[in-house]
Parts: C-alpha cells; structure tokens; sequence
C-alpha cells in the first residue's frame, strides 16, 4: 500500500485542481483534435509544460518549499492518475516533451538537449516517437527502417502528434544486428517527409499519423558519447517500462473521472462501492509499480502486470457505467459516451494486452529468482528467445507511439 507523504498529497491536490480544466477541453478536442489554437494559452497547458520539463531547461514547479521535477515516475504517476481524472484526451493533446523528450534526456548530449528544448519552449510546438510500423507494430527486432547516409528510409504508423508534430525521435537500423538500431533526432518540415493523419475513435488527442521517410535528414544520432549497448534498444526498453505504467496511470485516472460521474448523477449506483475498490486496489498497484521503478528494481515484468490489470479495469468501469446510468446513458451523457470510446483505446497504447502477457511470461522465464523471491536460484534456459518476442511500446504522459 502507498502512503503519501505531505509533499505528495499537496502534488495530489494541485494536480486535482488542475484536471477540472482538462475535463472542460474534453469535448471541443474530441470534435476537432487539430484545431487547438483556441487552447493553446490555456494555464493548464502552462503548467503541464513546466512539470514536465527539466532543469535547466525549464523552471520547476513549487508548491510552497517543496520543488517538483521531471525525474520521479512516482510524481509522474499520480499527475497523470489526477489529470486524468479529468480527461487523458485533453493530457495527450498539450504541446510537452512527452516520449521523446524522455529518450532525448537518456542519450543526448547537453547541445543535443539545449536544441530540442529550444524548439519546444514556445508552448506552441509538439514532438513525435516514432517506433511503431506497418505490420510489425512496435517489434523493434524486426524494424524495417533503416539510417542510411546521414537519412531515413522507412515508414512509421501510428505515432502520436505525428502530422503536427515539429521535433522527435525516429528509430531505425543502421545494419542487421540489434545494436545497429539507433535513435535519430529529426526536425520537420524536411526533405522526404510525409504525414498523414489517422482515423480515430477514441483518444483523438493523441492525433495518430503515418508516416513515410523517404531521405529524410537526421540531425544527429543520439548516443555517440554512450557504449554500443546503451544507444538504441536500451534507451527504448527504459523508456518502455516508464511508459506502460504512465498508460496504466491514465486508465485509471479514467475509471476515476467515469466513477464521479457515475456518483454524481446516481449516488446509489448498484454495485458502486464495489467498483470504487477495485479501482482504489488497481490505482495503489500502478502506484507500487512507479516507486519500484524510482528504486531501480522493475525489470519489467511489473510494468505489463498493471498495464494489462488498469486496462481491464477502466473497460470493466465503463461498461458498468453505461449500465448504471439507464438503457440510453451513452446519448445522455455525451462525456460518458466520449470516455467509453477512450478507454478502449489504453489497449493498444505501448502493446496490447497480449503483448503484456508475453513480457509478463518472459520475465518469469528469464529472471525466476527475481520475480519467485527464490534467493540463488539460477536462470532459466526460455523456450523462446527474447528477440522473437514483440518489443511494447511506450515521458509523462505517453502517446500511442
């Protein structure tokens, strides 16, 4: 069980207060993703670009004498948890560092950061990750696009922000072997750039695209400075583990928001305390995950555990909800209706369900005395090898990447 310091809770209750307003962006960007002039001086944008920004780069966010930083997945969690709440569209639609920024801090040098922080301090610009391919999903083993020359070559589906994203990341190979795979830092418009905008159901803030790499320049790789082995896959793995608990944190800020609902219009909902508790038991999980991770003692296996546990969950909310709130509850509450559609889309949001499975099998296979508490005991031989499983996919708070 998590028990919140006082500097934890104060981060709590601002972060609450903070979510009202996301929760007022929730229709008008559900209706038109792109058009976000109109919000883009809104004081909650403000302040989720100066949390998740770091020092230097930005200034920190004070509560009192308590400072907060980019550098705790537990803060992290429980900001995005309480944005959430409000509406996770709404989060994912702010102009921040997001993914990429996250990879950038774990591979860049001091003047590959200062240029990418300089491109987004406008609070107007959006970044891209750029994994994520036709057929292969997020298997980074399997990556088809290649660095060639100093350019990409490739095609890339279902990156968030990426037909208007200005600044990003894009993986691909610079040979056939695993540690051949590099992160590229890339700035558009560009030569051999193209974006094409995505249908979506639900999340539409996220504003999914394809894209296709047809030369396009890279300004730097990042990594040189690192070892081979820490370059590429490393980073993203890293990033992967962060990610999936952020994508719990968001469904089950979800199920929160669907819950208040739910009690504010049918106080004596049937079943209502009973789905309070499964949420309250799935958020303090997701939490324990986000502390492991500051520790240093998630290997990944826990990651996937309450990213599949909050998907099901927040899924599990809304259905209950629709069914709480009458035969036509999806037309009568038009948030109700928006958020039933947003929580399906947790599902394929740094790997399905069945790919967390698969991380979740492989762990035990691979690590038994981490994950069985068996002190000693040795490592299994796995039937499967590691590189013939797909790679999940996964900065606060995460994008369909």
């Amino acid at each position: 069980m998590i028990d919140l310091d006082r500097r934890l809770q104060a981060w709590r209750i601002v972060c609450a207060e903070t979510a009202a307003e996301l929760r007022d962006l929730a229709p008008p960007i559900d209706r038109d993703p792109y058009d976000m002039k109109p919000h883009l001086g809104r004081e909650v944008f403000s302040r989720i670009r100066q949390w998740s920004t770091p020092c230097p780069y930005g200034e920190p966010f004070r509560i009192g004498s308590w400072t907060f930083r980019a550098d705790s997945a537990l803060e992290w969690v429980i900001a995005v948890t309480e944005l959430s709440r409000g509406d996770a569209s709404s989060l994912l639609a702010c102009p921040m560092p997001d993914v990429a920024g996250l990879i950038v801090d774990l591979l860049g040098t001091e003047a590959q950061r200062h240029l990418f922080y300089s491109r987004i301090a406008d609070g107007r610009t959006w970044t891209f990750f750029a994994m994520s391919e036709p057929d292969l999903g997020s298997n980074a083993t399997s990556m088809e696009t290649r660095i060639e020359d100093g350019q990409l070559y490739g095609v890339k589906r279902y990156i968030g922000n990426g037909a208007r994203g200005r600044i990003g990341v894009v993986f691909g190979r610079t040979g056939p072997h695993l540690l051949s795979i590099r992160a590229a830092l890339v700035e558009v418009p560009a030569p051999g750039w193209t974006a094409e905008s995505l249908d979506m159901i639900g999340l539409r803030g996220a504003c999914l695209a394809e894209i296709r790499l047809e030369g396009v320049p890279v300004i730097d790789l990042l990594g040189d400075h690192l070892t081979v082995t820490r370059r590429g896959l490393w980073a993203a793995i890293k990033v992967f583990h962060n990610m999936r608990i952020q994508v719990a944190a968001m469904a089950m800020g979800t199920s929160a928001g669907i819950l208040d609902h739910v009690r504010a219009h049918r106080p004596q909902a049937p079943g209502l305390s009973h789905v309070q508790a499964a949420n309250e038991a799935c958020q303090d999980l997701v939490w324990q995950a986000a502390a492991g991770l500051d520790a240093g003692t998630e290997r990944g296996h826990r990651s996937s555990v309450v990213k599949l546990l909050a998907t099901r969950q927040a899924m599990r909310t809304a259905r209950w909800a629709a069914k709480a709130l009458g035969p036509a509850s999806l037309l009568e509450h038009p948030l109700l209706e928006k958020w039933t559609r947003d929580v399906a889309g947790f599902e394929f949001m740094d790997g399905t369900s069945n790919i967390q499975r698969l991380h979740i099998a492989r762990t035990f296979l691979n690590y038994p005395a981490h994950t069985a508490g068996a002190p000693g005991q040795k490592r299994m031989p796995s039937p499967v090898r590691d590189t013939e499983l797909p790679q999940p996919q996964g900065r606060m708070p995460g994008g369909m990447s």
